[in-house]
């Protein structure tokens, strides 16, 4: 047969083109479009920097095939079409192309509305490629969006469907955004504002920047396609689409690298194979990209694995340095060294299962309450990193790891495209491990946001919030309510505490309210049936009271975060909406109070006793800055001049990580004494300008300074893991009492 199939490819400006025109239908037995917003926009991401999309297979068609398929339109499209090509293989990836660039009036599948695709400009010239692309769908919002050039020029928010327009649309937005900012660069000037001027230069270069980059995209990308000839009979081509759906997958950067990799005599599938029984814990489908990911961040502390292949002399990949010169780099110089880096990221991934898994570690059970996946590449990488710090240091960069981590999850920083994140997290972790000053603005974030968390409305129990909560639940050795054993992890599930059943027609709960987190605890499936079955609280627990005892009831629920008000409020009877509403709100209260207790202060790890005992050096240190600021009547300016310049520069690098750094509050004392240690407070208070005015209450200057070392010692112990010698503590605990009866009155 004659030009059976002709392989080609097509630049990406003439295939929008060929999309506007209709040249592309769907036959019947495709499935229908049912790409997620996300996966066009991650096909854009694709486009725009200029990675390989996969082939296209079409069949050039003629009337009597184009009827026999039933073919249709592409989604999307309006119009009377030049039907040429039916789409056998690419449906989705031409049907996202033809909705993000033509931007039709008409809603994405399974959605109420239309989605809008556009590039924030300022992101993608600072190489944030996760935050750059983006998409949104408020109707009001979209008006904005389309309706005014100086709104998009101003938020630097660039239309696909400026592409899809075609003409001089793209030449002509790319200079009116690069007059915009040449503009705000003149009236910056001419008020004399140099800062905001360099501003506006910066965007008005990066403009010319960026329209060359869409320039060479849409017109020199290519798109590769088969094109099979139309002679070709409809049960051959039926016959051809069968095998491709049946044994063919969406071409990802693991089946790039494998293929680039087979010729030179390594077979990645099958190391994959070897591996994929070791992480079998974690259910994603992305596992192996997210080894080649671990083997990426550790060549290169960046987290793109498409450079790790052999490559020939001449074809090292481009390195950027911080000075803007380049080089070059192997990154795989051989076999060997392929795959021992591959062992050691599957070792890196398998011992992070292992640990994340813990009940006593990290509390993610099973892989339905593991907060996500995504950040596994991130967490096995620095992990593995840490192994390489002196001994000495180990506990300390462990302390900041899970420091992180938890800080991650209750900001749901790694749901999404996570590369740019995971790169900038293993880099943040190094420097703070090597350098207590160099700490993370996501860890000032998460101290700030914490507070801020809505958990009622925690319902989804795919969230990384929700299964925070409840690992966090069963790292405080949530007691079974049966035996007041510690279960064993593959029993438990999250079960409700005041049950569905009860909830609509005895208390008038609608919707997802009784399914929040918040009346959710980890317990075994006998608990729940028979314990709680079908019952109000105020019906099974005063039964679980009479057969064990009140104390013993109230210890077992403080284990799963429920304190001595809310079981009271449970035990209300009559229980109704409001009591539920009561029960809540206390147990918000308690799980946030845990949040800072344990994650935020780092008690996690102590004993319940060492807890303890930290929990009343912070009181006891929060009552001496109070006396100070009441002395001081508080004016900062009292301060010794040394101590207040000392705290100002510990204020001022916290601004720096922190954008929502409340700079009024601290320039009161009590917000410098927030950065003060006992040592600070002690150097404060025992000064000789200040000593006069302490005196009185203090009596002896070498007392003090024996109670404050007493004090400091026994903290330092605690927080940095260190062993707490019998001595130390007695003399810790009596400097305590010391201090509470000096600060009396």
């Amino acid at each position: 047969m004659k030009d059976a199939q002709k392989p080609d490819h097509i630049s990406l400006n003439t295939l929008v083109s060929r999309l506007k025109e209709g040249r592309f239908v769907i036959p019947d037995f495709q499935r229908e479009f049912e790409w997620k917003p996300w996966d066009i926009r991650d096909l854009m991401r694709s486009i725009f920097l200029d990675y390989y999309i996969g082939s296209l297979l079409l069949w050039k068609g003629k009337d009597e095939n184009f009827d026999a398929l039933s073919c249709e339109d592409v989604y999307g499209f309006s119009g009377d079409g030049k039907r040429e090509h039916i789409v056998l293989d690419g449906q989705q990836r031409l049907t996202a192309m033809n909705y993000a660039f033509t931007a039709p009036e008409i809603p994405l599948p399974s959605r109420s509305n239309p989605y809008y695709y556009f590039i924030h400009v300022d992101r993608f010239m600072a190489e944030e490629y996760d935050e750059a692309f983006d998409y949104d769908w408020n109707k009001k919002r979209r008006k904005t969006l389309t309706g005014s050039s100086d709104y998009q020029y101003r938020e630097h928010i660039f239309p696909l469907s400026v592409i899809g327009a075609g003409g001089w649309d793209l030449p002509n937005w790319v200079q009116g955004y690069e007059a915009y900012w040449k503009e705000q660069a003149a009236g910056a000037r001419g008020s004399g504002d140099e800062e905001r001027e360099a501003k506006a230069m910066v965007h008005a270069e990066n403009a010319r920047a960026f329209g060359e980059h869409l320039q060479g995209i849409t017109q020199q990308y290519q798109i590769s396609y088969i094109e099979l000839d139309r002679e070709i009979g409809v049960d051959k081509v039926c016959d051809i689409f069968t095998q491709i759906n049946s044994k063919g997958v969406r071409l990802d950067v693991f089946d790039l690298i494998n293929a680039l990799l087979k010729p030179k005599g390594l077979q990645l599938k099958h190391m994959w194979r070897e591996a994929k029984t070791r992480l079998e814990f974690v259910e994603s489908d992305k596992l192996n990209v997210y080894l080649l990911q671990v083997m990426s961040i550790l060549r290169q502390s960046y987290c793109s694995p498409k450079y790790l292949y052999f490559l020939l002399p001449g074809q090292e990949k481009p390195i950027r340095e911080s000075d803007g010169t380049r080089r070059k780099e192997v990154l795989v110089p051989s076999i060997a060294d392929f795959e021992k880096q591959w062992d050691m990221a599957v070792d890196a991934m398998e011992d992070s299962i292992r640990v994340l898994s813990h009940p006593q570690e990290y509390g993610a059970i099973s892989s339905k309450y593991l907060p996500y996946p995504s950040i596994l590449p991130a967490f096995s990488a620095i992990r593995q990193h840490v192994r390489s710090v002196s001994p000495n240091r180990q506990m300390d960069a462990q302390r900041k790891i899970r420091h992180w981590y938890w800080a991650s999850v209750f900001t749901s920083r790694y749901s999404g495209s996570v590369e740019s994140t995971t790169a900038r997290d293993f880099l943040d972790l190094k420097d703070w491990i090597e350098d207590e000053a160099a700490q993370p603005g996501l860890i000032a974030e998460f101290s700030q946001r914490f507070r801020n968390l809505e958990l009622r409305k925690e319902t989804n129990t795919g969230s990384s919030v929700y299964k925070g909560i409840f690992n966090l639940l069963v790292l405080k050795g949530a007691r079974d309510w049966m035996t007041s054993n510690v279960p064993h992890h593959d029993e438990l599930d999250d079960h409700h505490i005041v049950p569905i059943s009860r909830a609509k027609d005895d208390l008038g709960i609608k919707g997802d309210a009784i399914h929040t987190i918040l009346n959710r605890t980890p317990l075994t499936a006998d608990t729940n049936r028979n314990v709680i079955g079908s019952r109000l609280p105020n019906q099974y627990l005063p039964d679980l009271i009479e057969a064990n005892g009140e104390t013993t009831v109230r210890a077992i629920m403080e284990s799963h975060l429920i304190s001595g008000t809310a079981l009271d409020i449970l035990l209300r009877d009559p229980f109704g909406t409001e009591d539920f509403e009561a029960f809540i709100s206390e147990r918000q209260r308690t799980i946030q109070e845990a949040i800072e207790n344990l994650l935020i202060k780092e008690r996690l790890d102590l004993s319940p006793h060492l807890r303890e005992l930290d929990e009343q050096v912070e009181q006891t240190e929060l009552a001496i800055r109070s006396l100070i600021e009441r002395t001081l009547n508080g004016d900062p300016s009292e301060l010794p001049p040394h101590l207040l310049q000392k705290l100002d520069e510990k204020i001022a690098r916290a601004a720096k990580k922190d954008a929502s750094f409340d700079s009024n509050f601290h320039d009161t004392l009590a917000g410098k004494l927030e950065f003060s240690d006992l040592r600070e407070l002690q150097d404060a208070i025992q000064s000789k300008s200040l000593w006069p005015r302490f005196e009185l209450r203090f009596k002896n200057k070498e007392a003090l300074a024996t109670k404050f070392g007493q004090l400091a010692e026994m903290r330092n112990s605690i927080r940095h893991s260190r062993t707490l010698s019998e001595i130390a503590r007695k003399e810790g605990e009596a400097a305590l009492l010391w201090f509470e009866d000096v600060l009396k009155g």
